[in-house]
């Protein structure tokens, strides 16, 4: 009980959790303006002509050019509230919304890390973490706070070791560990590197990555839990992700990774970084020794169960896998939302037929009429982005004047380097399917 309260309601030092909201909400802001300024706005959310969508969320549309342009205008200046802690509930919130929404849009751009700054930015609407070195201090010195319950700390620190933690469980299969695939298929293709080049082409060096990928993501939440480790630990989490960030285009990520792993440092380390900042930005007398109570308020403890749910829905939905048969990473049910970062490398093929029932005629798809080459690439490899794609179609031919058309697929995928296999059933009328939850039989079987 004595260690529940000390992660729980300890009252410990806010700095941790401003510093945190400073770093999330520039990082954030700096990650909006990327998007617009490399015109993936409009590449991604106002060219396509049709947009895939998460199960339950096809109601989710983009608002066209000026739509979405506002979007990320709201979406920059909110990340810039929450840094500067400026109208923070307001911020935090209008940021989640508008991240959210925009993830929501097209299946085609998920990744892990989209879905990591969708739950912390949830998880930041409801932290203090405007309580000091805020705007909203400077305007009402009567919110700041000094103090708080360590479970507003806790929490984001439990989010970030979930994603490590689970990211070095997926890591936990043969494919990763006993054959080095994906990353002997990415690393040799890096053979151009400068310096490092020349040995990214050997096995060994593939599976060294391989065991110390899986072997870092598992333990180093823990070892940043450690004082005595802490700064060996951050030191291997800078080494890690910069290596990542300059062999792999993936963004943004290492770096959030990187300076949001701050958060696990003392509260010292935090003060000395507030004060550092205050002789630039002074929003507050920080000699001003305003000490709260601990809260108690009903409202409080909800939260704090809620919280709990929430972790443990983390802890336990990436293992729905083990409700489907097969190959997960050829089936892909219960892939996504699982801390699955970068452990597969699929290729495929996706050629679809219409047919006219009543003329018996068939008719090959130019799927390049309908889709982006992103699209259409990712398509190829997803069973419930295919079956949409498919209904899509329907709809498509249905307008042209063709009643109750089928569309069959003849489709083959290449999973880690091996042979292109025969992917879905292509006997089955795709338009007579519904996604659902249910084991999706109509994809064939893996063959190893």
């Amino acid at each position: 009980m004595g260690y529940y309260h000390k992660l729980v309601n300890n009252q410990t030092s806010i700095a941790p959790l401003v510093v945190f909201r400073m770093i999330f909400g520039i990082m954030m802001a700096l990650s909006a303006v990327r998007f617009w300024v490399n015109g993936w706005v409009d590449s991604q959310f106002v060219q396509p002509k049709f947009f895939f969508h998460y199960f339950g969320f096809s109601w989710v549309e983009p608002l066209g050019e000026k739509g979405m342009y506002i979007i990320f205008f709201i979406m920059i200046f909110s990340a810039i509230g929450i840094a500067l802690g400026a109208f923070y509930r307001i911020s935090a919130l209008l940021y989640f919304l508008t991240f959210t929404y925009v993830e929501l849009i097209d299946l085609t751009n998920y990744l892990n890390h989209y879905y990591f700054v969708s739950l912390m930015a949830f998880i930041m609407i409801f932290l203090p973490a405007h309580r000091r070195f805020s705007i909203d201090v400077y305007r009402n010195p009567e919110t700041y706070r000094k103090y708080v319950s360590a479970w507003t700390i806790n929490i984001v620190r439990a989010q970030l070791g979930i994603v490590y933690f689970y990211a070095g469980v997926a890591k936990i299969n043969a494919d990763w560990l006993l054959n080095a695939q994906p990353l002997r298929l990415w690393l040799a293709s890096r053979a151009d590197l400068f310096l490092v080049g020349p040995l990214l082409k050997y096995k060994w060096v593939a599976f060294a990555f391989s065991w110390i990928g899986c072997i870092y993501d598992l333990f180093i939440p823990f070892f940043l839990c450690i004082k005595k480790y802490r700064g060996f630990a951050y030191f291997l989490v800078v080494a890690f992700h910069v290596m990542t960030a300059a062999l792999f285009p993936i963004g943004m990520f290492p770096y959030i990774m990187i300076l949001s792993t701050l958060i696990f440092f003392s509260d010292q380390f935090h003060e000395k970084i507030i004060l550092f900042l205050s002789r630039f930005f002074s929003s507050e007398n920080l000699s001003m020794q305003v000490n709260r109570g601990q809260i108690n308020s009903i409202p409080q403890q909800l939260m704090r169960l809620s919280f709990g749910l929430f972790l443990f829905v983390q802890v336990i939905f990436p293992f729905r896998y083990a409700l489907y048969g097969g190959e997960l990473f050829w089936t892909e049910q219960g892939f996504r939302f699982s801390w699955r970062v970068m452990l597969m490398e699929k290729s495929g093929s996706a050629t679809f037929y219409v047919l006219n029932p009543e003329t018996d005629h068939k008719i090959e798809v130019n799927n390049r009429d309908f889709l982006t080459p992103l699209q259409e690439k990712m398509m190829a490899t997803q069973p419930d982005m295919i079956l949409q794609y498919a209904h899509y179609l329907k709809s498509v031919f249905e307008e042209k004047g063709v009643k109750n058309p089928e569309v069959y697929i003849d489709s083959h995928v290449s999973l880690n380097g091996r042979a292109s296999q025969p992917f879905i059933d292509p006997t089955i009328d795709l338009t007579k399917l519904e996604d659902t939850f249910a084991p999706k039989t109509w994809i064939l079987p893996f063959k190893g």
